[in-house]
């Protein structure tokens, strides 16, 4: 029996160009006797025929995938050894399944909840999420990503109540703070640090979440994402915008909260580092 969970998120930037790097990296986390659990991924960019089922259940894998054309998509990867006995297959793996934010049209996947039995722990409920990039402030995009966000609240504020162990996990494309950018300055007025962006991310937490990074004390210029360009890993010129937020029946139970760097030091690799939780029974 298990007596915690690990959780994860990764914005993979195409699961076909970086499926060996998921498998690695759950592989490599299994070998260090620190399996992740659950695996929230963003930016699958492929459609839903096209997902790889078969080469994540020959590794132990069970998931749950909305996909799309070119863009966004999102999926939610189970450990099969971390299961309930009751959790035999997709359908009682992830119970009560949603696809998009119910009442708010959009055609793009980045939403994907659902309720998952794990072995020694009360259930919880995942949510998969990739956030609308905005482009920049004076854009329609920007204009889509408020009213997505808004939605999202409004949506998030019922769903933890009918689920009050829950977890928000993905790709926010927000900097909370601006601890959270390597040059606050330089990115001043722009899109992933507006106010709008940040009220939004704050208004997240007043429905009763918690950002489990900011829970721990983390050493400074802690970022997940860094441009391709202009050598931004090699200079840590990043940001924090992949979040694991628990509300406030798992929060105190959260033993840490960390990014792994590690595999955005490999060849080829998205230009996101995952983002882990662990949750104790």
């Amino acid at each position: 029996m298990t007596d915690s969970v690990r959780i994860a998120a990764w914005n993979v930037n195409s699961l076909k160009v970086r499926l060996p790097h998921v498998l690695r990296w759950l592989s490599d986390q299994e070998k260090a006797k620190k399996p992740i659990d659950a695996l929230c991924l963003q930016e699958l960019k492929l459609t839903d025929d096209k997902y790889p089922h078969k080469e994540l259940e020959a590794a132990g894998y069970l998931s749950l995938a909305a996909g799309q054309k070119t863009y966004n998509g999102v999926a939610i990867i189970v450990r099969h050894a971390a299961l309930a006995p009751i959790s035999t297959d997709l359908e009682t793996t992830f119970l009560k399944p949603i696809r998009n934010i119910p009442g708010h049209l959009d055609e793009q996947q980045r939403i994907l909840a659902a309720t998952v039995c794990f072995k020694g722990i009360e259930p919880i409920r995942l949510v998969s999420a990739y956030f609308p990039n905005g482009q920049s402030p004076d854009s329609e995009k920007f204009i889509y990503k408020l009213s997505w966000l808004e939605a999202l609240k409004i949506w998030l504020d019922s769903e933890i109540k009918k689920y009050p162990r829950l977890a928000l996990l993905g790709d926010f494309n927000i900097a909370p703070q601006d601890v959270d950018v390597h040059d606050p300055k330089a990115w001043e007025g722009q899109n992933l640090v507006s106010p709008q962006e940040r009220a939004a991310f704050q208004d997240l937490l007043k429905l009763g979440f918690q950002d489990s990074f900011r829970m721990f004390e983390q050493a400074p210029k802690a970022f997940s994402w860094w441009d391709y360009r202009m050598m931004g890993f090699r200079r840590n010129a990043g940001m924090r915008i992949d979040h694991i937020l628990l509300s406030e029946a798992l929060k105190d139970n959260c033993n840490t909260s960390i990014i792994d760097k590690e595999p955005r030091t490999w060849e080829q690799p998205s230009d996101h580092a995952p983002v882990i939780a662990e949750i104790k029974a």
